[in-house]
């Protein structure tokens, strides 16, 4: 378990993380959300020992980490930090051997990333002729070389097509499946939801909620309905219903949502009544905004 404990950081007079704290469990891929300048970065950076922290802890099965866990850690910054000129293989290898892997078995990690990233075919070939997308590929495949024992990964599907995100998707996947912890920031809020088991979200530097999807959209008890079919107006006095926005009802924690179904065919006929499962772009928005009232 990767546990990051009361975590603060300060730049001057800007506080950019106030107590942080969060786990990302074995086998997880851990979505981190929240807008620019919200502490994402900061706190991998932290993880990672590129900053200190002023106060707080971060902790790898029950172990501070130092610089030996770090060697264990997979990290893929947003500012990508290949070599341009340096073909793609030399420089995976290189970088394995870095992390102690004898010769043999650093040129085989290479061999078995770059062909499950799909740029098998690009290890002769400099880093700043290949696409974007691929120099993506490959700065991945530079985080996972070693075999790391957590990946810690920062915006790494920034400006992928479908393809090149799908192709990474099933590789952090893969390593879930295999045990290891997955980190990742990302604003593209519906790859998240799709990824990832859990999402903690982060607002002005503090974590505002940290959950499934399904946990988000129960923390605050209440539940929606969308009901088309009856008449506007129908719900105002039916109890337990706390607003109505168009065809969609709210209902306070505990509501009997068969009983407002009743009110509903009585105001006139029903064609639809289902549940209303916000998506995450939805919950996102809502958390911040209590996060940042409270």
């Amino acid at each position: 378990m990767l546990d990051i404990r009361g975590v603060s950081k300060r730049f001057g007079r800007v506080h950019a993380l106030d107590d942080v704290s969060f786990s990302v469990r074995p086998g997880e891929v851990f979505g981190f959300v929240g807008s620019n300048g919200a502490g994402k970065t900061t706190t991998m950076r932290i993880v990672l020992g590129v900053l200190s922290a002023d106060a707080g802890d971060v902790v790898w099965q029950g172990r501070p980490v130092d610089a030996e866990v770090r060697r264990r850690i997979g990290y893929m910054p947003e500012e990508r930090g290949l070599y341009p000129k340096m073909k793609v293989g030399d420089q995976l290898t290189y970088l394995a051997r870095l992390h102690g892997l004898p010769a043999a078995e650093a040129g085989a990690a290479v061999q078995r990333w770059t062909e499950l990233l799909d740029v098998g075919h690009r290890l002769g070939d400099e880093v700043q002729k290949l696409s974007l997308g691929n120099q993506q590929r490959v700065q991945l495949a530079a985080a996972l070389v070693h075999d790391p024992e957590v990946l810690v990964l920062d915006e790494p599907f920034s400006g992928l097509d479908p393809t090149a995100v799908e192709v990474m998707s099933g590789v952090l996947r893969r390593k879930a499946d295999a045990g290891v912890p997955v980190i990742f920031s990302s604003h593209q809020l519906e790859l998240v939801e799709r990824l990832c088991d859990r999402i903690g979200i982060i607002a002005g530097g503090r974590m505002v909620a940290v959950g499934s999807v399904a946990e988000l959209r129960e923390r605050d008890g209440s539940t929606a309905f969308d009901v088309q079919g009856p008449p506007a107006g129908w719900a105002a006095d039916v109890p337990g219903v706390l607003s109505v926005d168009g065809t969609r009802v709210r209902l306070a924690p505990g509501t009997d949502d068969q009983q407002v179904l009743k009110a509903a065919l009585a105001a006139g006929p029903v064609h639809e009544f289902r549940r209303w499962r916000p998506p995450l772009t939805e919950l996102y928005r809502d958390v911040v905004k209590s996060g940042a009232s409270a």
